[in-house]
Parts: structure tokens; C-alpha cells; sequence
């Protein structure tokens, strides 16, 4: 029975699988409405015909309904933001977080996406994100996994710890979301109903929440409503969610939701990160740095929780 079970599963991640592929060509597709493009410069008809194509791009937004409003979500969030902030949003220079943060995680991590400004931010007009991070372990040559990058395991931080970057409280997480497919060509697929996949939004205070997203099924270790101290271990990273590679996201906002409140600029405590060549103290981090917490802090984080 049990084999007769897992045969089934078998089967139906499979085909989800193919149904994902199938999907992903439909899409690929919509690009040959370009032609359509080049036909109306050109003026030939038949060629003009090929604007149908970008219908399909229709087949992207009906496959995960769930997702793209949750995209529109974080669109329409933008009058609220604008008016809540006096038009003027936050910045490193008109807000310091009450809170310090360490980095979620141990060892040392590359800064794959984010920053201070606009040039190095992980997705600086998308406000609620403006200044969230996207965290990866690379090797001596830069990259991120071994072998083809296919398999989730091929990638070195996949299955690490994750940690509370501060203390807090459990308002808001997901745990149950399937990993996404990596290609190991920066395709981009979401299998779950969720953009975060698996997630957990910690309450710091009445105005900083920070949330951890693309964590790996199952692999949640606190629950809703629970308090966590800064260090404590809450889950692993994964790839669920919307997302190419498994790496771990991090950004900081002033309020519960994801979709409509304002993000951050993340001040880090005891943390390391490079610059002209060597390791030392920021407060805040960039894009193309690398960085871990300091010995004193891990220090400190041990002790805590051993408590």
C-alpha cells in the first residue's frame, strides 16, 4: 500500500511537471508578437498577425491567479504608502530602524540583490521591497551550485539554517507551499499560491516587521504567535515561492503586511562585510558584498540560546 502510495505521488508530481513545462513554452511563446511589432513598421499584414501571440502572455497571469493579484496588490498599496509617509518615503537618511539587526543566517553569504539605493536596491519602485535582500552562498568561482543547478540540492545554501534576525514575535507565516523547479538558468517559476512561498513575518515593535521568504516546506520550526529571540533557529532555506535559485530573502517593513506597507533600510549589529578586499564593520550592506555576523555576535547569539 505504502509503495502503491508513493508510486501515485510519484505520478502526480510528474505531471505536474509536465503541465509546469508545457505551461512555461506557452509562455516563451508570447515573444513572437514581436514579429507583430516588426510587421506594423513594415507594413505587412501577415507578419502584423503575429500580435496574437502576446495573448498568451494571458496564460501566465490565469495559471496563478493567486500570485499576479498579489502583484496588483503591491500596486495599488502605493497611494496608501505615498499619504501614510507624508510623500516622502523612508530612506537611511530620514529613518533609523529602532531595532538591530544580525544576518539570518551563519557563515558568510554573497549579497545576490539589494541595497541603499537605487542602483544596487533588489526592486526599488516595487516600495514595499525597495530595500529587501536576496542572500546566496557562491564557491571560488562565483557560482552557486554544483553541477547543472537542476536540482535543488546542487545549490549550496539549500537546506541551511535560518535564523531570527532579531527578537520578536510569530505574526504572520506559511509553511506548507511546494518548492519551485531551478532550472540553473535564472528562470523564474512559482509553484506555490503565494509570491513569499514559504514565509515568516516577526513583529520587532508596533512599527518594524521583518519577513524571511522562499523557506523550504516542512522545515518551520516556530509557530504562530510564538516569540523568538534574535539567533534562534527558524527554519531552513529553500525555494518556494517565486523565485530561480534557492537563496534566502529578508527585507524589513513598517507594517504586518507585505504587499502594502512601506520597506525599510535594514541597520545590521555585529555584522561583517567586504570592501577594498577586507572584512569589516557596516551597519548597512550592498549588493556584490560578502557578509557574515562577527564572532562577537555569534558569541552572544549562543549563549542566548542556550538559555
Amino acid at each position: 500500500m505504502r509503495q502503491s502510495r508513493t508510486s501515485l505521488k510519484s505520478r502526480k508530481n510528474n505531471a505536474g511537471a509536465d503541465m509546469n513545462r508545457f505551461l512555461g513554452l506557452l509562455v516563451r511563446l508570447k515573444w513572437l508578437g514581436l514579429i507583430g511589432l516588426l510587421g506594423s513598421v513594415i507594413g505587412n499584414a501577415y507578419l502584423r498577425k503575429f500580435w496574437l501571440f502576446f495573448l498568451l502572455g494571458l496564460v501566465e497571469i490565469f495559471s496563478n491567479l493567486s500570485a499576479s493579484r498579489q502583484s496588483v496588490r503591491q500596486l495599488f498599496s502605493y497611494p496608501l504608502i505615498w499619504f501614510s509617509h507624508r510623500f516622502s518615503l523612508p530612506t537611511k537618511e530620514n529613518y533609523a530602524a529602532d531595532t538591530d539587526f544580525i544576518l539570518p543566517f551563519r557563515g558568510q553569504w554573497y549579497v545576490a540583490n539589494g541595497g541603499m539605493d537605487k542602483k544596487t536596491s533588489h526592486s526599488w519602485h516595487v516600495w514595499p521591497q525597495r530595500y529587501a535582500y536576496d542572500f546566496v552562498m557562491v564557491d571560488e568561482n562565483g557560482k552557486t551550485h554544483s553541477g547543472s543547478g537542476r536540482e535543488l540540492r546542487d545549490y549550496y545554501c539549500y537546506g541551511q539554517d535560518v535564523l531570527a534576525p532579531a527578537d520578536g514575535e510569530v505574526v504572520s507565516m506559511a509553511c506548507n507551499h511546494p518548492e519551485s523547479r531551478a532550472y540553473g538558468d535564472g528562470r523564474i517559476e512559482c509553484m506555490a499560491k503565494d509570491i513569499r512561498g514559504n514565509y515568516i513575518t516577526l513583529k520587532h515593535n508596533e512599527k518594524e516587521f521583518s519577513t524571511i521568504a522562499h523557506l523550504m516546506p516542512g522545515s518551520i520550526t516556530v509557530t504562530l504567535g510564538q516569540k523568538v529571540v534574535r539567533g534562534q533557529v527558524i527554519a531552513k532555506c529553500g525555494n518556494s515561492g517565486n523565485t530561480s535559485e534557492p537563496h534566502v530573502h529578508f527585507q524589513l517593513n513598517d507594517g504586518k503586511s507585505f504587499f502594502a506597507s512601506a520597506g525599510l533600510p535594514v541597520r545590521f549589529k555585529n555584522v561583517l562585510a567586504t570592501g577594498n578586499g577586507k572584512m569589516h564593520p557596516a551597519e548597512y550592506i550592498s549588493k556584490g558584498q560578502f557578509v557574515k555576523n562577527s564572532q562577537p555576535g555569534l558569541d552572544f547569539l549562543h549563549n542566548r540560546t542556550q538559555d
